[in-house]
């Protein structure tokens, strides 16, 4: 079994390996000098960026983003045999009446009420109440 190195041959080794790291200047025959405390970095503080002028005024950059839109007119509750029997041109009934407000949804989050109208042979919705914005997030806790 090998003998556990001595105090003095480690302290041999550190002393030629850091001399060994760094290259003797010309002429020199005195180790090389320990390195200085370091100074601490100072920065100047951080300041804001001018900020462009927009050439887009407003909302209309966001004019390009597609949103998914649903209207809630109301629902029905149907056993699994009565939805199998419909097809084109069933009528199914709804628990709102004319008049009742609807849901209005922008990508599955309620944003607005309103009521239908038709206009010129087509259904349209006329928005009534705009939902105030939940500060608590999308599970209302």
């Amino acid at each position: 079994m090998p003998e556990d190195p001595k105090q003095e041959d480690i302290d041999e080794l550190m002393k030629v390996l850091a001399a060994s790291a760094l290259p003797p200047a010309p002429g020199r025959t005195e180790p090389p000098p320990t390195p200085a405390a370091v100074a601490p970095m100072s920065y100047e503080p951080l300041t804001p960026a001018p900020s462009a002028p927009r050439s887009d005024a407003g909302l209309e950059f966001l004019g390009d983003v597609d949103v998914r839109v649903r209207i809630e007119l109301g629902s029905a509750t149907l056993n699994v045999q009565d939805v199998l029997k419909l097809g084109s041109g069933s009528i199914v009934g709804l628990n709102s009446l004319v008049g009742d407000p609807v849901n209005i949804f922008v990508n599955d989050r309620l944003v607005a009420r309103g009521e239908i109208l038709v206009v010129r042979d087509n259904f349209a919705v006329r928005i009534t109440e705009i939902v105030p914005v939940s500060r608590t997030g999308p599970s209302g806790g």
